[in-house]
């Protein structure tokens, strides 16, 4: 079954009035923030201009873990999170709510071209 099939049915079903189990919808708020957190490390190390490599050197992690942050596999711990915004030169927001899940880097300087 393709995605957008599965998607229509699953959203036929809750329009019903059937509901997701508890684990089910508390597994996709997960994912849900940590691909809200993966495509903010992205679009702000996109938007320096870094490598995965160079934002590993800045943060002292591994290329790697980069990788695996950017591509949602990972949750990182907090003092990891700190690293991350000291070497993107931001501010992390992150901002939690039942249906809206929004994480944000907010420059500390003005980038200059």
């Amino acid at each position: 079954m393709s995605h957008s099939r599965w998607k229509t049915l699953r959203q036929r079903k809750l329009a019903e009035g059937l509901t997701e189990p508890e684990d089910v919808a508390e597994a996709r708020r997960e994912i849900r923030l940590s691909m809200a957190l993966a495509k903010a490390v992205y679009d702000r190390r996109a938007e320096l201009g870094l490598t995965q490599t160079e934002l590993a050197d800045r943060a002292g992690l591994s290329q790697a873990k980069i990788s695996r942050i950017e591509g949602s596999d990972t949750v990182p711990t907090l003092p990891l999170l700190a690293k991350l915004a000291t070497a993107l030169d931001a501010t992390l927001n992150i901002a939690l709510d039942d249906n809206d899940t929004r994480v944000t880097f907010t420059a500390h300087h003005t980038d200059a071209a």
